[in-house]
């Protein structure tokens, strides 16, 4: 049966030459090759990918997607990226599988709800619709919910965020590689990036295990790997790459309705078309580059959820997967280009929110790179905020550097 489908993008032979070559096959990659094709009318591109499309980061998330972060310079980017949604999937010509349903961030103590309150307020200011609610209105929305004082850390409210919900993250990978095909991008799966020619202090070639490409560009958007392409051009990033498990249950009537967080209990959790419970937990706390999953966190993760929700005690859990994140000290991408080496471009270090940023964020990474003038709305996240210590506030602890960023 399965026969008579087609690839939904073409094979082509390695050229010698590109005008832009991208390096990962993830999301961030492909957005960036679909629309320097779609609005710069750049065609003559390659995406490089080691393995095979989705086979990081894109294909091992909870496909969750929002725009409720801390602060406006991230407000303002992931806002767009949830109008653009509907967009693209007319665009593609594909069913992207977004599921507007909204999300519900849990507070369990007076000081996270005043964390919450800022975001709120953030949110707010930009024009977004995003509220606090107490324990009760949580209840009434996701009745499962166990609002009682016998939880070990009590639900004291929530932030609301109605934009939010969920994208099929394969559908997003193989949407945006036919897309990118169709408008002539080349795709290069199994070709890894073996090193990085520059000449004059300008990006003069890549080169691959299947041969040499010369090129002026090359975007650096390899994920939790991107710290080692930067290193063939002797650069460094502030990036660590931790590992994040996720699990999904058997199929449930629906009892879910929202994406649900927790932070304190290290806890996120959605119910998939298909009624699997969709769950994610926080990421491993040391850097490390294993995707394996552990019984300490399919333990920690059952406990969480049936305390929250004690209707899903006795479910069973179907399959356990783990993906790495790219983490900087900031909990904030770095998206720049041209600095220190004309024609080097990066989009990294995204950390938890790489899946639900990359469409607006390819969109915009595409016009820096086909005008050599960075969009006002990716400055804010330029690598050398940390040289010139102008941090993001992202998160509301101090920034934590240790030997590995």
């Amino acid at each position: 049966m399965l026969q008579k489908y087609k690839r939904l993008w073409s094979k082509k032979s390695l050229k010698s030459s590109y005008d832009a070559v991208i390096i990962g096959g993830g999301v961030h990659g492909l957005a960036t090759a679909y629309y320097l094709a779609k609005n710069h009318g750049m065609h003559n591109i390659a995406v490089l990918e080691k393995k095979y499309l989705g086979f990081g980061s894109s294909g091992r998330n909870t496909a969750i997607v929002r725009a409720n972060q801390r602060t406006s310079e991230n407000v303002c980017l992931y806002q767009e990226g949830l109008k653009l949604w509907p967009e693209l999937t007319s665009e593609l010509d594909f069913n992207l599988m977004f599921f507007n349903c909204g999300n519900l961030n849990l507070a369990h103590s007076e000081s996270a709800i005043s964390a919450l309150r800022l975001q709120v307020t953030t949110a707010q200011f930009h024009g977004m619709k995003t509220k606090l609610i107490d324990a009760k209105e949580c209840k009434e929305m996701i009745p499962a919910l166990d609002i009682s004082d016998r939880l070990r850390y009590p639900i004291f409210g929530a932030m609301y965020h109605p934009p939010g919900g969920t994208v099929r993250h394969d559908a997003l990978v193989w949407g945006l590689a036919k897309g990118a095909s169709q408008l002539g991008v080349h795709i290069h799966q199994k070709t890894e990036a073996t090193g990085i020619g520059i000449e004059k202090e300008r990006i003069a070639y890549v080169q691959t295990n299947k041969g040499k490409i010369f090129t002026p560009r090359v975007l650096n958007v390899a994920g939790p790997y991107s710290t080692l392409i930067a290193a063939m051009i002797d650069l460094r990033l502030p990036i660590h790459a931790l590992t994040i498990q996720a699990m999904v249950t058997e199929p449930l009537k629906p009892v879910l309705n929202y994406v649900v967080s927790s932070g304190a209990y290290h806890c996120y959790a959605n119910q998939s078309l298909k009624g699997e419970i969709v769950s994610g937990s926080h990421m491993d706390p040391w850097p490390n580059y294993t995707t394996q999953t552990t019984a300490h966190y399919i333990k920690h993760q059952a406990e969480a959820l049936t305390e929250l929700m004690p209707c899903l005690k006795g479910v069973k859990l179907m399959r356990a997967w783990g993906g790495l994140a790219d983490m900087t000290p900031d909990m904030a991408p770095i998206i720049d280009g041209n600095d220190p080496i004309q024609g080097f471009f990066q989009n990294c270090g995204w950390g938890y929110f790489g899946f639900k940023s990359a469409p607006v964020t390819g969109k915009y990474m595409a016009q820096f790179m086909a005008t050599d003038q960075c969009p006002s709305i990716l400055k804010p996240f330029t690598m050398r905020r940390y040289e010139n210590h102008n941090l993001m506030g992202e998160i509301a602890t101090p920034v934590y550097y240790n030997p590995w960023n």
